[in-house]
Order: structure tokens, then sequence, then C-alpha cells
């Protein structure tokens, strides 16, 4: 048990603070789509739903005529919210996409996010490494970001095995988080009980964010899944016009919805196992009460290093006040 003691500490001492804003920041990422749909609902929402929608076809070729052509539509997102206008996924920059209206053919605006958004998803991904993250060689940000999870991944599990002989008998006690031994006893059911309330959450937000990590790890993952890791088809100008007629429905990944999305490809499997990932860490697979707990979630993951880091000073005082043996 001693040994479980020792790498919990040692792990979470240095890597604290980096697992902090890691979950701190994915807690104010959490409710990004839908803040950004009410300050930005021009975009995200038609003018007025009255009649029927413009053929798609006749849609994409408006969209098409703004483009360059190095430029492709790779899908497109339909939401079952007939307000919504529909989203037209193009092939770069990264994520690109715009917004159309489908009653009107008016092109409302594209995809940008709000500048704090920015900022957060910046510090979760890549701790705000101004290096380019997606360009060739090692980027530090993206690397400290990988090892401090997986360093929470093995402090989560170690917790349990220290918590769990000590809780058999008193596992009400274990589970409770009150001010009854003031606030030192407050930080400590914090830290205690909060990390086995959110175990299961953070597990689970933790081993998907992975797979953005690690190339490794995402290969592994996906093989465990089944699935033959393929990175996602962007397309390109030429396939994007041999596709036409050959486009299937296939469901929306990391929507917070289920929208029915029109694919130039059509789906694979890759593409349907990345979007259960990102919905999983995220926790848009279950409207706003999933997302409710997925915040919570996220901001107790935030406190534990902190509260650990209370307890461990706490610790460390009393052992140097401690009078010497004579």
């Amino acid at each position: 048990m001693k040994f479980f003691h020792k790498l919990h500490l040692w792990l979470s001492v240095p890597f604290g603070i980096i697992i902090t804003l890691i979950c701190f920041s994915g807690a104010m990422l959490v409710f990004e789509p839908e803040i950004t749909r009410i300050l930005k609902s021009e975009v995200y929402y038609v003018a007025s739903s009255e009649g029927e929608p413009i053929d798609k076809e006749e849609l994409m070729e408006t969209v098409k005529a703004t483009l360059p052509d190095s430029v492709a539509i790779t899908g497109v997102t339909v939401f079952d919210d007939k307000d919504r206008t529909y989203q037209v996924n193009l092939s770069k920059p990264r994520r690109a996409s715009v917004f159309i209206d489908q009653y009107t053919g008016e092109i409302t605006g594209k995809y940008e996010r709000i500048g704090f958004f920015s900022t957060m998803f910046r510090l979760h991904r890549w701790l705000l490494d101004s290096a380019n993250p997606h360009g060739d060689g090692i980027k530090v940000g993206k690397l400290l970001v990988g090892i401090s999870t997986l360093i929470f991944v093995i402090a989560l599990i170690t917790g349990v095995v220290i918590w769990w002989p000590r809780a058999r008998k008193k596992l009400g006690r274990s589970l409770s988080i009150s001010f009854k031994g003031g606030w030192r006893g407050f930080w400590k059911g914090l830290h205690v009980a909060g990390g086995i309330y959110s175990l299961i959450l953070l597990l689970a937000m933790s081993l998907t964010g992975l797979t953005w990590s690690f190339p490794w790890y995402r290969t592994a993952f996906y093989s465990v899944c089944g699935v033959e890791y393929a990175p996602r088809n962007l397309g390109n100008p030429e396939n994007d016009r041999k596709a036409d007629g050959k486009r299937g429905e296939y469901k929306g990944e990391g929507t917070g919805e289920i929208p029915s999305v029109i694919k130039s490809a059509g789906p694979v499997q890759a593409d349907k196992l990345r979007g259960w990932i990102y919905s999983i860490h995220t926790g848009g697979f279950g409207g706003i009460p999933i997302k409710i707990i997925w915040f919570l979630g996220a901001l107790l993951g935030a406190s534990l290093p902190l509260t650990g880091y209370y307890i461990w000073i706490r610790h460390l005082i009393r052992g140097h006040n401690k009078p010497s043996p004579v």
C-alpha cells in the first residue's frame, strides 16, 4: 500500500497544476456550442422557417460559388431543429464551415470560435503553446497535456486503491463532504469523496482525450474497439464532384444533438468511432442534463490536485512541527 501512496503522491505533485488547467479549461468548453449559438444567433438560426427549404443541391451550388477551387464541400449538417441553418463543412482550413439559410439561400456566416473559448481550447489542448500543433515535430504543450493526462489516469486509479481498504468499514463516512472537521475536514472530504464521485467521468474524459495526444494510443484505442484508424477524409473538389448522387445520412459528431449529415464520401467506421469519442469526451451525447454532469465532473477534476496539495502541505507542516525524540 505504501507503494501506491508514493506513486499517487510523487506523480501528482509535479503535474497537478497542469491537470487542474486541463480540467478547468475543459469545463469551460462544455457549453461552448450553446453559448456560441446564443451570442451569434444570426449565424446559427434562420430569419424565418416558413415555407419549404430550398433543394440541397441548389444550396450547395450557392456555397461552391463563393469558394476557391482548392476548397471542397465535405459534408452538410442538417439539424432536427428546422430553425437552425444548415452547416456546410469545408475541406480546409481545419474545422472550416459556413452556415446557410435553407429557406432564403443566404450564407449567414462562417464558423469562428469566440475569443474566450479559443483561449480555453488552446489551453486545454496545447497549454497555450504558440507552435503549430498540427505540424511536424514535437510540440511541448501538446506533449505535456498528453503526459499529464496519463498521469491523471494513474492518479485516479491509485487513489481508489488507497481509498478502498479504509472505506470498506465506513463507506458512508468516506463518501461525505462536510465542515464537521473544519476547513481541513472539508478539503480532505472534497479530495477523497469528490474523486470517487467523479471517477468514472474523469476516466472517460481522460481515456478518450488521450486519442488526440499520442498516435500510438489512438491506434491501440481504435484497435480495441475493433476499428482500424484512418485520418478524417476531408475530400477534394474532384472527389466531391464524383461523389454527387452517392451521399448518405450519417449521425453528426460533437454537436450535442443528433443531426443528419450528408457526407460526400459516405461514413466509415473510423468516422463513427471518432464521433463517439468526441461525444463521450465532451458530454455531447445526452443533451443539457449530461452536459451539466460533465461540467461538474470536470470542475471536480480541476479541484483534486489543489485539494491534494493542501493535504500534502498540511502533512508536511504537521510532520515538521512534531517534537524531536529525546
